[in-house]
């Protein structure tokens, strides 16, 4: 059974940085997708970013593009989300996810295996 825990959310002003990291443990994810989302009040979780299997450039939604920087150990078992130019709008819960190789984009949640119990992130204005 593969746990993921996140760490590094907090409270933080607009225009500020935080960095989120994800440890894996069960057995070795060299083989999946690890990445994130997030989920605000009210609303539905939303794809954040993904970094594939085979370490090739992540993925990022349109919204975090150019502030955050998604990346992984594979022989740590961990990933991370570097959050730059934080704006109140980001505020969520944020999610740890892997998932086994997709033929779809890798943005819809069912296409995780496994989840974090997540992480908040706050940001005041």
């Amino acid at each position: 059974q593969v746990q993921l825990v996140e760490f590094g959310g907090g409270l933080v002003q607009a225009g500020g940085s935080l960095r989120l990291s994800c440890t894996a443990s069960g057995r070795s994810l060299s083989n999946y997708a690890m990445g994130w989302f997030r989920q605000a009040p009210g609303k539905e979780r939303e794809f954040v970013s993904r970094v594939d299997w085979d370490g090739s450039s992540p993925s990022y939604a349109d919204s975090v593009k150019g502030r955050f920087t998604a990346s992984r150990d594979f022989a740590m078992n961990t990933a991370s989300l570097q959050m730059d130019s934080l704006k109140p709008e980001d505020t969520a819960i944020y999610f740890c996810v892997a998932g086994p190789p997709t033929t779809g984009r890798g943005t819809n949640v069912l296409e995780y295996e496994y989840w974090g119990q997540g992480t908040q992130v706050t940001v005041s204005s």
